[in-house]
């Protein structure tokens, strides 16, 4: 142990500590402000407070078995102008005595010289515990870097460290933090105050490449990453061009922000515009040309973060290249992953430069692009010019893009961010990365645009019913809503020029139309949602609904219920694309007053039926034909949602209500099974106060009797029962449906009322597929637009007790189950679950989650 010296003596020395780091931190900047080398200013601050940590370090006495260890970004050596200092204070297992009041004493004296630090004291052993459940723990001392005190502790924590590390599950960790951090930021770059540090395409899309590359010893540089061609040579130039211009970026708004500040918020942008030495334009603000390169960069980050990830995950997974599946003469999949058969292919056949999106819509099993197929499509957008935009089969292409059944915000999102979307609409191309500047979006131009595709889309999903369930129930009785994703392309298209650009852009959506080969009536609604896209907010929130004439007005505007129900759902699309914080239930409900104010004048005055869907009709209908007077279903039904009405057929709600509808207040369960009425199998109901495991004991039960759910229903009505259908395959054929009615309307009432823990299903043989072609699962949990519940999506290969895996998962970890949509395609498993609960809040107990169901769910 040095000897601690007196407090006067350590009150002199932080004092002048202060004051040389003051000195240094200016000094830094005056010399960045004339060499712009960033990477010099980073490790010389490093080096700054090294220095001056160890002084204090020897100064306070601390014993020599302990060790002073930076971690995190200090750790690698860099330090930026207002970040933290993170530090281990790294101690054997038994403390000599005093030393917890030494390791006080110097934190105490670190804020005084002026150091935000963030530290934690722990032993080799903890560090190793940390590390194995915290995957923020892991990666923060996986750079560590010792600056003081014992080294043969370090050099036995590095080796403790990496004796425990699995670089495979590391990088899958690593991988679900980053989806959970991309989801936090709206998945896009292009905010338009971005994070240059979180948001995708920041500084963090790099070092989570850099830190799997260390944790797998595949590199730890760009050009180490291209010497084992995981990247090009000119890959690694760009990753190293982007990631000075970032770094660059994170250093400058530093020091102009004079504390630590990683978003490039308005008040900043032309201040860093002005420091990159960047002028204003004759049409643009020296912000708008710093932002246009920002966005550029990003754009490069997240193309390179996809190849990267892709290449490392075939190095840590081997899997055997030779199983391909042709699709056709240009395509085949490799890996789950769609790959040209050559890297020629776009040159030789330019139309599969749109036909590749196609293609990962229609075939499900696709997760995305091999690298090379991501390559050669970013090399061949230039062919996509005036002769390729002319081709017949070019436009039939690009017009079944908006016809398929699923996949079109995500193929859209993609031919953006590798240009081929707006070399095929150059009026798009236009608005691509373009600010607005107003009080309200929060997006580029062309951001935005997506944003509201995503929003008319997601009416039409089943697991978003609950968002906005009016939404959803006028767009699934809409015919041919592809028109309304179109129209969502184009309204905003013609901002930036000049002019109107709702009359623009109706322009270049008449010309679009009329070249794609739409007919009048389609062509005419385009135009006229393209053209009118603000009228329906501006007379809702800026007229007097109460005056007859403002509602006689807008319905000669709309004409048809078609046409006033397109611009509704757009509007609404609209309005909460600009920004999350813009839309509210006021706005919702003038928007929603106005919608139906103008459906009775358009029906000559009638009176607004508050009636219900055409489905409860349909039940009863069927409720009067099986003798039920009218009425006595309004108490049952009033305790049902929405969502309950969309999810379930009219024969279904009549065969609940005629069971139910008499013991609604029963606490005791209700069980009811029938032989299922499209198909083999069994549709079954269970009614019962809701219990936090009962989905699991259900699952157990149906699965120990040989059965497989095909399909579940789950929800929770007003007054807290479960109402809960199932429908039941009996994949062996040998069980007897009628005889096994009695079995579990009997049987499961015992269960549900005994204190038996829910049964684990019978292990059962895989398919032949699944064996020989495995569907790597995916969790994917995201919340809901109103915050209140999460949404999540897994996708895995169909097996005997999948669905009680899941549930077994959620219940250990007390998330409340309240619907789900069980979609079996083949072996192939696509659930949609809307839960809720604590652990969903917080990333790392999500990622934790997230990691579990993942573990679950592999086939070993």
């Amino acid at each position: 142990m040095d000897t601690p010296v007196s407090p006067d003596v350590l009150r002199g020395l932080a004092t002048a500590l202060r004051a040389e780091l003051a000195a240094s931190q200016q000094q830094l900047r005056e010399t960045f402000e004339r060499d712009g080398n960033s990477v010099r200013l980073l490790r010389m601050r490093a080096r700054t407070v090294d220095s001056a940590l160890r002084r204090l370090w020897a100064a306070v006495g601390i014993p020599r078995n302990a060790a002073l260890v930076a971690v995190g970004g200090y750790g690698r050596g860099e330090l930026y102008p207002a970040s933290d200092v993170d530090l281990l204070f790294l101690t054997p297992a038994q403390l000599a005595p005093g030393t917890e009041v030494m390791l006080e004493q110097l934190v105490g004296l670190l804020w005084d010289i002026g150091l935000d630090i963030g530290h934690s004291v722990r032993s080799v052993s903890q560090c190793v515990d940390e590390a194995s459940r915290d995957i923020t723990v892991e990666t923060t001392m996986l750079e560590a870097r010792l600056l003081a005190g014992s080294r043969s502790l370090f050099n036995e924590l590095v080796a403790a460290l990496a004796a425990r590390r699995d670089p495979g599950a590391f990088f899958k960790a690593k991988r679900l933090e980053q989806d959970e951090r991309h989801q936090r930021y709206q998945e896009t770059p292009y905010s338009l105050e971005p994070n240059c540090k979180e948001s995708p395409g920041g500084l963090r899309d790099l070092q989570v490449i850099q830190w799997i590359a260390r944790a797998s010893r595949l590199g730890a540089s760009w050009t180490e990453l291209a010497a084992r061609g995981l990247i090009t040579a000119e890959e690694s130039r760009q990753l190293g061009r982007v990631e000075r211009f970032m770094r660059d970026t994170r250093v400058r708004l530093h020091h102009i922000a004079r504390r630590r500040e990683d978003r490039l918020i308005f008040d900043h942008q032309e201040a860093l515009a002005a420091s990159f030495g960047m002028q204003a334009t004759q049409t643009r603000r020296a912000s708008e040309v710093f932002m246009q390169r920002y966005y550029r960069s990003a754009k490069t980050i997240t193309q390179l973060n996809t190849i990267l990830l892709q290449n490392i995950s075939a190095a840590l997974f081997p899997a055997d290249d030779s199983v391909v599946q042709v699709i056709n003469a240009r395509f085949q999949t490799s890996r789950e992953l769609l790959d040209v058969v050559s890297e020629d292919v776009f040159e030789r056949e330019p139309s599969a430069l749109l036909e590749c999106f196609t293609l990962l819509q229609t075939h499900r099993e696709l997760k995305g692009m091999t690298a090379r197929t991501l390559r050669a499509l970013w090399r061949a957008r230039r062919l996509i010019d005036a002769r390729f935009r002319r081709d017949p089969v070019n436009r039939a292409l690009f017009l079944s893009l908006f016809q398929q059944t699923r996949g079109l915000v995500h193929e859209i999102r993609r031919m953006n961010q590798y240009g081929i979307l707006g070399r095929y609409l150059p009026a798009f191309g236009r608005i691509v990365g373009q600010m607005q500047h107003d009080l309200f979006h929060v997006y580029t131009v062309d951001q935005h645009i997506l944003q509201v595709m995503r929003n008319v889309r997601r009416f039409t999903m089943a697991e978003h019913a609950h968002e906005y369930p009016l939404l959803s129930r006028l767009i699934t009785a809409f015919d041919r809503r592809w028109l309304l994703y179109l129209s969502a392309l184009f309204h905003d298209i013609a901002k930036g020029r000049g002019g109107d650009h709702s009359q623009l852009g109706m322009r270049d959506a008449r010309l679009f139309c009329r070249q794609h080969g739409l007919d009048a009536q389609d062509s005419d609604l385009v135009v006229f949602l393209v053209e009118h896209h603000l009228s329906m907010s501006s007379v809702a929130q800026k007229q007097d609904l109460s005056d007859p004439d403002v509602i006689r007005a807008f319905a000669a505007l709309a004409r048809t219920e078609r046409r006033l129900t397109a611009l509704y759902i757009l509007t609404h699309a609209d309005i909460r694309g600009t920004s999350p914080k813009v839309w509210n239930a006021w706005r919702g409900k003038l928007l929603e007053d106005l919608y139906f104010s103008t459906i009775r004048v358009l029906h000559g005055e009638a009176p607004h039926a508050a009636g219900s869907p055409d489905r409860q009709e349909e039940a009863r209908h069927l409720l009067r034909y099986f003798g039920l007077r009218e009425g006595v279903e309004s108490d049952f039904w009033s305790r049902l949602d929405t969502v309950y009405f969309m999810r379930h057929e009219p024969d279904e709600i009549a065969w609940h209500t005629r069971m139910l509808y008499f013991q609604a207040d029963a606490n005791a369960p209700v069980v009811k099974a029938r032989p299922n009425q499209v198909g083999d199998g069994l549709q079954v109901m269970v009614y019962a106060p809701d219990q936090p495991d009962l989905f699991v004991r259900l699952c157990g039960f149906f699965g120990r009797l040989g059965y497989s759910i095909a399909d579940a229903k789950i929800h929770t009505t007003s007054h807290g029962h479960a109402l809960d259908s199932f429908i039941l395959l009996n994949p062996n054929g040998h069980l007897n449906s009628r005889d096994m009615i009695a079995l579990i309307e009997t049987g499961l009432v015992e269960r549900l009322q005994s204190d038996v823990l829910a049964e684990q299903p019978v292990a059962g043989r895989l398919s032949r597929e699944v064996r020989h072609f495995p569907i790597t699962p995916e969790i994917l949990i995201k919340p809901d637009e109103r915050k209140q519940h999460h949404i999540m999506h897994v996708t895995a290969a169909d097996r005997p007790g999948l669905l009680y895996s899941v549930a077994r998962v959620l219940a250990a970890h007390r998330i409340n189950l309240h619907t789900a949509k069980i979609t079996t395609l083949g072996d192939r498993a696509e659930d949609v679950f809307l839960i809720s609960g604590d652990e969903l809040e917080k990333s790392t107990t999500l990622i934790r989650l997230e990691q579990e169901l993942l573990d679950e769910l592999a086939i070993s």
